[in-house]
């Protein structure tokens, strides 16, 4: 098992964080956040159509996705364990049992979900089952599997603006199904390609030891990692023209949003030219900058009904 140096004494408030990965998860409040405000100015030309619609969104949708962390972690003890970044874990640390974990994380995906059901709309629920079944079910044992699990992860990370968006469309007569909705999608999955293969590369030695199947197992360049980041950068800077092609946003997003992802293209040559740490970090780092850059550059350019 790998040593960790704690920097202070383990905690149950900690621990409880930990288990249900808080700071992660608080990437899926924003983003459903996000699709919440834009789906509320596009039906109704305003940001905040109704507070407590919000409140139970966001409330449902984020034990959904502290439950779902919880069985995630439950699966993968062992493979925490071989970790550094992740062995002192409260499960695989052994400040945990198991069972509590299990009903900690049953709990709260219940929860999330009968409240979006019943305080939402059935949409939104559906949509969150659908996040936690593919992250838990799929994705976290294919990691054992297939490099293509991170493309399957992906797929749970772009789903809360859609459950934004499905809680306003619902109630102002719309469909959840809708063109923007997708694009959000689209967005949030597309990101998630570079921002996954440059951190995977920084913890590749770890990721093999702990036999999980990355697509950076074994690429000690850098090349086929960058080559993989740029091909998805390419993907989302397209996406930039193409919401004014659909008439979803103006010319603000489409030029902020086209440099935003030539700024990150230019990282993954930078990346592939060097090879080293130094390089991917910054890829890294940049994509942490991106999303809200973007998300905010969309915001302006929303366009109405």
């Amino acid at each position: 098992m790998a040593r960790v140096k704690k920097d202070k004494a383990p905690n149950l408030r900690g621990d409880l964080a930990t288990l249900t990965k808080v700071r992660l998860n608080t990437f899926v409040v924003i983003t459903t956040l996000f699709g919440y405000l834009l789906a509320s100015r596009y039906f109704y030309g305003v940001w905040l159509n109704d507070g407590w619609l919000l409140w139970h969104t966001i409330l449902g949708t984020a034990c959904t996705a502290f439950g779902s962390a919880a069985f995630n972690q439950l699966m993968e003890i062992e493979e925490d364990a071989r970790m550094k970044r992740t062995a002192d874990r409260p499960l695989p640390a052994r400040r945990m049992m198991p069972v509590n974990a299990f009903g900690i994380g049953w709990g709260l995906s219940a929860f999330g979900i009968i409240h979006l059901a019943l305080k939402v709309n059935a949409a939104s629920a559906y949509l969150a089952a659908t996040a936690l079944g593919v992250y838990v079910f799929l994705y976290t044992p294919l990691k054992r599997r297939s490099s293509t699990n991170t493309l399957m992860g992906a797929i749970p990370g772009a789903i809360p603006p859609m459950i934004g968006w499905a809680a306003v469309a619902t109630a102002a007569g719309g469909s959840w199904t809708d063109g923007q909705s997708w694009y959000l999608f689209a967005l949030l999955f597309l990101w998630q390609m570079p921002h996954f293969v440059a951190i995977s590369w920084l913890c590749r030695e770890e990721y093999e030891e702990a036999g999980y199947c990355m697509w950076t197992n074994g690429d000690a360049s850098g090349k086929k990692t960058s080559n993989i980041a740029a091909g998805f950068t390419i993907l989302l800077t397209a996406l930039a023209p193409l919401a004014l092609v659909l008439g979803y946003a103006n010319l603000v997003w489409v030029i902020g949003g086209t440099l935003a992802g030539v700024i990150m293209l230019w990282l993954c040559w930078k990346f592939r030219g060097a090879g080293d740490r130094t390089s991917a970090r910054k890829l890294f780092f940049y994509t942490l900058i991106y999303l809200p850059v973007a998300l905010g550059l969309l915001a302006i350019g929303w366009k109405q009904a």
